[in-house]
C-alpha cells in the first residue's frame, strides 16, 4: 500500500500533535511525562513560536496524519572560539510515533529542520542525542563534544 507522505512547516493546527510527540520522546527516553502541567506549558510554547522566524518547527505527515516532528531554535550567546558569532541552532524534539518508526519519517523531519538551520546563515548546530538517534546525526557531521551538558534546578 502506497502512503502519501510530506514534510512541512508546522501550523497552529499541529500544536497538539507536537505536544504528543514531545511526550512520546520523553517516554522513549524513560522519563515520566504524562502529567498535564508541563504539557499545558509545552502547548503554549509551541503556539507562541510556531510562526516565529527564529524557530523552524517541522512535521511529517503520512496520509494526512502527523507522525513525526523536529524543532530548530536559533540561540544567541556570547561569541566563543568554537562559535565566533555566538549564534547557533539547537535542534530538538526529533521524534516519531512508535507505530510509524522505521519508515524514515524521523529522518525526514530532521533533514527538514537541518535544511532550515543551514538556510538561517547560522554556522553551528547542537543537539542532544539518544543512542537510537546517534547514527542519524553522525551521518551529517554531528560529533560528540568533550563537554557534556550539566544541569541544575534553580
Amino acid at each position: 500500500m502506497s502512503r502519501t507522505v510530506c514534510f512541512r512547516r508546522a501550523t497552529a493546527d499541529d500544536v497538539q500533535a507536537l505536544v504528543e510527540l514531545r511526550v512520546e520522546m520523553f517516554r522513549a527516553m524513560g522519563v515520566e511525562a504524562h502529567f498535564p502541567e508541563w504539557q499545558d506549558e509545552a502547548r503554549d510554547w509551541f503556539a507562541e513560536r510556531i510562526n516565529h522566524p527564529d524557530y523552524g518547527i517541522f512535521v511529517v505527515e503520512a496520509d494526512g496524519e502527523v507522525v513525526a516532528a523536529a524543532v530548530g531554535a536559533i540561540r544567541d550567546a556570547a561569541p566563543s572560539p568554537a562559535c565566533p558569532t555566538g549564534r547557533d541552532v539547537l535542534i530538538s524534539n526529533v521524534c516519531t510515533f512508535p507505530e510509524h518508526r522505521g519508515s524514515g519519517y524521523g529522518r525526514e523531519a530532521f533533514d527538514a529542520v537541518l535544511a532550515w538551520a543551514r538556510g538561517t546563515g547560522v554556522e553551528r548546530a547542537e543537539l542532544m542525542a539518544t543512542e537510537t538517534g546517534r547514527r542519524m546525526y553522525e551521518r551529517v557531521g554531528f560529533v560528540a563534544t568533550q563537554w557534556p551538558a550539566m544541569r541544575a534546578i534553580l
